[in-house]
């Protein structure tokens, strides 16, 4: 199989989707490797380091889409990259279709397969999903305490306070693997945490592990309310595989909230959970509504793209390698990748897709 992996374009986007350790091992598995010329320079990857490894340099994006039987991304297609996408050609990268009824279309049209790294599913685990989550929640709370900072719209708070002066407050919503990394970076700067999920396992295991100054809360709307308005800031990390993230905060809500508070909607490239988020990108992150700073950078871990690339690249690796040597039909099959399959054939293959835009759902299995 001739797979590609093209320059990501989305705004500073410097992620690839794939590092050379990954391409010799594709190359060893028998397959052709197209990488579009310097699509690796933004995480630190030369073309001389694939070339070293047995990959070959495309000059456009163009070329790497026009040869490749496969595509390796970061980032689901822009606009501008829909007409390069060929009928049966494989993409394996994050869709999040739920999101994006445009980009669900799109594909749908293309009659392209689409393979979808946020809803593979592995020993109850989203493997894929996880390497970028624990960045997207580490890196929440770094951002958020800059914009807690005065001249960035904030309340003026130091996340950690000092001897003498109180911490800031912060609210994490969801206990997964998004804010369990956001409560470790918090209450390691010293901050007063609360996180809030409506699994009780999970919290109780969540109440062994943290440190003493994350407090554990069972969600509810009520509840919700009332922790946000004595909060310097909130953390939106809540998802449901495959389909759009619950709504937790609505426009009402920010009213009873601090002026300056800040939100951070990590959840935002699935719909957002804070109803007033809509996306941003790291050239101008943020926004105000109501007194409140909103962050909402739909590409997080794409601010240090060394550290994702390869963070992600050793998850998607292997999975990258056996789509490729079972190919489309025989995946569409298989009981793991089978649950990537978002889009097959022009057909809807994921029931969380398909409820977000009430559209049909087919069986995966059943389309090839």
């Amino acid at each position: 199989m001739i797979i590609g992996v093209p320059k990501e374009i989305k705004p500073q986007e410097n992620r690839i989707g794939a590092v050379p350790a990954m391409v010799l091992d594709l190359v060893e598995a028998g397959h052709t490797v197209l990488v579009e010329k310097d699509g690796g320079l933004g995480a630190g990857v030369t073309d001389a380091e694939y070339a070293s490894v047995g990959g070959q340099i495309a000059a456009t994006a163009a070329d790497v889409y026009g040869q490749s039987d496969m595509i390796i991304k970061v980032k689901e297609p822009l606009a501008a990259e829909y007409p390069l996408i060929k009928k049966d050609q494989l993409l394996f990268t994050y869709f999040h279709f739920a999101a994006s009824r445009e980009l669900t279309d799109a594909m749908v049209s293309s009659g392209a397969h689409c393979f979808a790294y946020e809803t593979l599913i592995h020993r109850n685990t989203l493997p894929l999903l996880t390497p970028m989550s624990e960045v997207a929640g580490r890196m929440s709370v770094q951002v958020g305490a800059v914009c807690l900072e005065k001249h960035m719209g904030g309340r003026g708070i130091l996340l950690g306070g000092i001897p003498g002066v109180e911490p800031a407050k912060v609210v994490i919503l969801g206990g997964g693997v998004v804010g369990t990394n956001a409560a470790k970076m918090a209450a390691g700067l010293g901050a007063d945490v609360t996180m809030m999920d409506i699994d009780l396992d999970r919290l109780r295991y969540l109440d062994d592990v943290m440190a003493a100054n994350v407090t554990m809360l069972h969600s509810s709307p009520i509840a919700i309310r009332e922790q946000i308005a004595t909060a310097d800031m909130v953390i939106g990390a809540v998802l449901v595989q495959g389909a759009r993230a619950p709504r937790l905060i609505r426009r009402e809500d920010l009213k009873d909230m601090k002026d300056g508070a800040v939100v951070v909607d990590v959840a935002v490239d699935q719909g957002g959970c804070i109803e007033t988020c809509k996306p941003t990108t790291h050239a101008d992150p943020t926004f105000l509504v109501d007194g409140v700073l909103h962050y909402c950078v739909a590409n997080m871990p794409g601010a240090v793209p060394r550290t994702s690339t390869f963070g992600l690249t050793n998850a998607t690796g292997p999975w990258a390698k056996k789509l490729a040597n079972m190919g489309v039909a025989e995946a569409s099959r298989d009981d793991v990748l089978r649950t990537a399959a978002n889009v097959l054939a022009g057909k809807i293959t994921h029931e969380g897709v398909a409820e977000a835009f009430d559209l049909d759902f087919t069986d995966p299995a059943k389309v090839l």
